[in-house]
This record gives C-alpha cells, sequence and structure tokens, in this order.
C-alpha cells in the first residue's frame, strides 16, 4: 500500500492526478542543464557525493505526506510536521541525506539556484516571519513547491509565483544535483 494513502485529507484522484503531473513535469526537465554556479558555499558531507541523480525520489516522498497536519518542531508524520522537519524527513527517508533542523542552517547547504534555474529537488526559501530564511520547501516543478504552512495548516502544494510566496522569497539550494 503507497505510503500516502494513510492521509486521508488528500483525495485519491488528486494524488494520482499530481503525481502525473509531477511525472510529466520531471521528465521534461531530465536533461535541462543548471544554470546556478558551480561552487559551492560549503564542503559536500559524504552522504551529499552519494545522492541519486533524479531527484524523482525526493518529489515523490515529499507527496506522500500531503495533509499532514502542522506541529511547530514537528518531526513526523504521526505527531504532525513543521517545514523543516518536512523537507529533513524527505531528504533522510527519499536520499538518505542528513540535513540541518532548521531552514536558516539548511540555506547555507548546496549550491546556490537562480529563481528562474529551479529543478523538482531543490530547497526554497522565505521570509514569513520577518526572518530571512525562516521558511524552506521543496521544489516539484511547474512553479510548485510542497512545504508544511503555519500553525493550523496541513502540508501541501503552493505556487511560487503567488504574490505572498514571491515577495517573501529569500533564494533557493541545490542539494541533489
Amino acid at each position: 500500500m503507497p505510503a500516502f494513502t494513510r492521509y486521508p485529507a488528500v483525495p485519491a484522484r488528486l494524488r494520482r492526478i499530481v503525481l502525473a503531473c509531477l511525472t510529466l513535469a520531471l521528465l521534461a526537465t531530465a536533461n535541462v542543464p543548471a544554470l546556478a554556479s558551480n561552487a559551492p558555499d560549503r564542503t559536500r558531507s559524504a552522504s551529499m557525493a552519494q545522492t541519486p541523480t533524479s531527484a524523482y525520489p525526493l518529489v515523490e516522498h515529499a507527496f506522500e505526506h500531503l495533509g499532514v497536519r502542522y506541529r511547530r518542531g514537528g518531526t513526523s508524520p504521526e505527531s504532525g510536521l513543521d517545514c523543516s522537519g518536512l523537507v529533513q524527513r524527505v531528504f533522510r527517508n527519499a536520499a538518505g541525506i542528513e540535513l540541518p533542523r532548521t531552514a536558516r542552517e539548511m540555506s547555507r547547504l548546496g549550491l546556490k539556484v537562480d529563481r528562474n534555474a529551479l529543478q523538482p529537488g531543490d530547497l526554497v526559501f522565505f521570509n514569513t516571519r520577518r526572518n530571512a530564511y525562516s521558511h524552506v520547501g521543496i521544489y516539484i516543478g511547474e512553479g510548485r513547491f510542497v512545504h508544511a504552512p503555519s500553525s493550523g495548516g496541513v502540508v501541501r502544494v503552493e505556487e511560487i509565483r503567488q504574490k505572498y510566496w514571491a515577495t517573501r522569497f529569500n533564494g533557493a539550494r541545490r542539494i541533489v544535483s
């Protein structure tokens, strides 16, 4: 049984449609060269050197968490997830990559990516608390990202071009190439 059937808040038909769109988006961008600088800000960890070349497992695993409720400081689907807990869990379980606990710490890893060069699996960062890099999500392609929003919300997909997110965008990082 697929893991995301555990989250009945997301209708099965919607999950199938979203996964089909993601598959098409990933296939369409599979051979697009990266436009960002190849100079990392920090040394890559050993686990990053062993990462898969495809971001599909990251995106797929992120979708398994759709509908999970938000919980500040949360790190598990059973008790709830916050934004960095979601990202940390997805990268650990889908790619074997251990990320730091906070969005700010995550923003210092990997390669800097221009907003116009985003690829599925990139981390996207936002200023949501009058603090740079206070929120993080996983870019899934087609101008969308998965994240765990603030209190009262559930893990969901948002449009990065939506005014709220566009005006709060801080940057993006590529952990998996």
